[in-house]
C-alpha cells in the first residue's frame, strides 16, 4: 500500500471539508424527528460517514486507515467505508493516487455498493472539472463499472440531505453530466440519491417519507421510492408493520420501492453481515428473505447493454428494470427530458 502523509494543509482541508459529529444528527440538520432509540441508531449512519472520512483525509498511512475501518462494528463498517472512500477521492482527484483504488480492490471490496456512494459525496465537494478523475479503474472487479451509478445517487444524497431546502423543499435538479455516457440518465440516479435521504430527513417515519415522496412531479416519484427501499433496508429504522403500510402507500410505485430493497439486501449479502433490521425490511417489502433478494438481483444482473437498448440506456437501469418487472412493473422508463431549475 502506498503511504499517505500527514500535512498542515492536510489538517486544513480536513477542517474545511469534516462536518462535526453533531451537526449530522437530524437536531443538527433542523430534520423534523421524534428522538426514539431506532432513529439514534439511524443517525449514528451519517456519524460513521464522519468517522470515515476523517480517518482518510489526514492518515498516515493507508494501512492504519484499514486498521481503524476494521475496528468498527459490522453493521456501520460499510458506512465508515463510504466517508473513507470519499477523502481518498478528494485526495486522488485533488492531488492525484491511487489511494481509492488500492483501497476498493482491497477489504473495500465487500463494501463496493457503499463506497460507490463515498465517491458521490466527495463530487458533491470537487468541481464538475475534476468528476473525470473520481472513479477509478476497478478492471475485472465484480460490479464495475455497472453499479457506479451509485456515485450519482450518493451525489443526489448529499445535495438532499445537506442543502434540503433548495433540493427537497425547492426541488431543483442539477445540471445533467455525462456519467458512462448517459447525460439523460444522470437525474434519475439523483433522484434514487434524494429519496434514500428522505429516509434520513424523516428519521424512518413512513407516514412522512411517503408525503414527501408525494410532493414530488409525478416523474420523478418512481426513482425517488427506489432509494426509499434502499434506505430503509439497508439502514433501518423501520418496523414491519410501519414498512408494510408504506408498501401499500408506494402503490403504483410499489416495484421501483421492492427494486431498491432488492439492491440494499444484495449490498449487505455481499458485505457478509445481514443486521435483523435488514430482514425485516426485505421481507415486509418484497416478501423475499435477504438471501432471496440478493439471488434475485444476481439473477436479473446486465454485465453490458443489451442489444438494441433504446436511448442508450444505462446497464444499471436495465438491471432495475429486471428487478422490477419480477414485481410486476411493465419496464424501463423511458428517460426523462433533462432540465433544470
Amino acid at each position: 500500500m502506498g503511504g499517505i502523509v500527514p500535512t498542515t494543509f492536510g489538517s486544513l482541508r480536513r477542517l474545511v471539508l469534516t462536518p462535526s459529529l453533531a451537526s449530522v444528527t437530524f437536531a443538527g440538520r433542523g430534520f423534523p424527528v421524534t428522538p426514539t432509540e431506532a432513529t439514534e441508531r439511524l443517525e449514528a449512519v451519517p456519524q460513521a460517514v464522519v468517522c470515515g472520512f476523517e480517518w482518510g483525509i489526514d492518515a498516515r498511512s493507508q494501512w492504519e486507515v484499514e486498521r481503524r475501518l476494521g475496528l468498527v462494528e459490522p453493521e456501520q463498517r460499510g458506512f465508515a467505508y463510504e466517508g473513507a472512500t470519499m477523502a481518498f477521492t478528494v485526495l486522488d482527484a485533488t492531488g492525484g493516487g491511487h489511494r481509492t483504488r488500492d483501497l476498493l480492490a482491497g477489504p473495500g471490496q465487500p463494501h463496493i455498493f457503499l463506497a460507490y456512494i463515498g465517491i458521490g459525496f466527495a463530487m458533491a465537494r470537487l468541481p464538475r472539472s475534476l468528476w473525470r478523475k473520481v472513479l477509478p479503474d476497478l478492471t475485472g472487479t465484480p460490479y464495475h463499472p455497472t453499479m457506479s451509478w451509485l456515485a450519482v445517487d450518493g451525489y443526489g444524497f448529499d445535495l438532499a440531505y445537506f442543502h434540503t431546502r433548495r433540493w427537497v423543499d425547492e426541488q431543483s435538479r442539477p445540471k445533467p453530466y455525462p456519467w458512462q455516457g448517459a447525460p439523460g440518465y444522470f437525474q434519475r440516479a439523483v433522484d434514487q440519491g434524494v429519496g434514500r435521504a428522505l429516509w434520513f430527513i424523516h428519521g424512518g417515519s413512513p407516514t412522512h417519507v411517503a408525503a414527501a415522496v408525494r410532493k414530488f412531479g409525478a416523474d420523478r416519484q418512481g426513482d425517488l421510492w427506489s432509494g426509499v427501499g434502499l434506505a430503509a433496508t439497508f439502514a433501518g429504522g423501520g418496523t414491519a408493520e410501519g414498512l408494510a403500510g408504506l408498501a401499500d402507500t408506494a402503490g403504483p410505485h410499489r416495484a421501483e420501492l421492492a427494486q431498491g430493497s432488492v439492491f440494499a439486501a444484495k449490498a449487505r449479502a455481499y458485505a457478509g453481515f445481514v443486521p435483523a433490521h435488514s430482514e425485516v425490511a426485505s421481507t415486509s417489502l418484497t416478501g423475499l428473505s435477504v438471501e432471496a433478494a440478493a439471488k434475485l438481483a444476481d439473477d436479473c444482473a446486465v454485465d453490458g447493454p443489451a442489444p438494441g437498448a433504446a436511448g442508450g440506456t444505462p446497464p444499471y437501469e436495465l438491471w432495475r428494470a429486471n428487478v422490477r418487472a419480477h414485481f410486476g412493473d411493465g419496464g424501463p422508463a423511458p428517460l426523462p427530458t433533462a432540465r433544470t431549475r
